[in-house]
């Protein structure tokens, strides 16, 4: 799904949904800042694989829909620190049933085998 489809407003809500959250990373970035305020180095250690160049579009992407919040420090060296927004804890407590959803899946799928 491509980026433009997050902006679209001829689209089914689901549609809508699902091109905000498209991508590998930012159903487990939501995930991660769930439990609160994270540094990029804090997200990059806990999802090994993650490139800081994927990570910093991603979270701008992120940030640009309204999912999370970027708070930069004026210190030496800079810090800046990524939360949810009220929006993106919203979009957090939407998934929680899909979520279950998908664990009752794999549930079944290890059951199966």
């Amino acid at each position: 799904m491509t980026r433009s489809r997050a902006r679209d407003v001829n689209v089914c809500g689901v549609t809508a949904a699902i091109a905000v959250i498209d991508g590998k990373w930012k159903t487990l970035l939501l995930w991660l800042l769930e439990s609160g305020p994270h540094r990029p180095g804090e997200l990059r250690r806990k999802l090994p694989g993650l490139t800081e160049k994927v990570l910093t579009q991603t979270l701008r992407e992120m940030e640009e829909d309204g999912l999370v919040h970027r708070e930069v420090y004026d210190v030496l060296p800079p810090k800046t620190v990524y939360s949810l927004t009220a929006f993106g804890r919203e979009l957090s407590e939407a998934l929680a049933p899909l979520s279950d959803w998908g664990h009752r899946r794999l549930d079944r799928l290890a059951e199966a085998s």
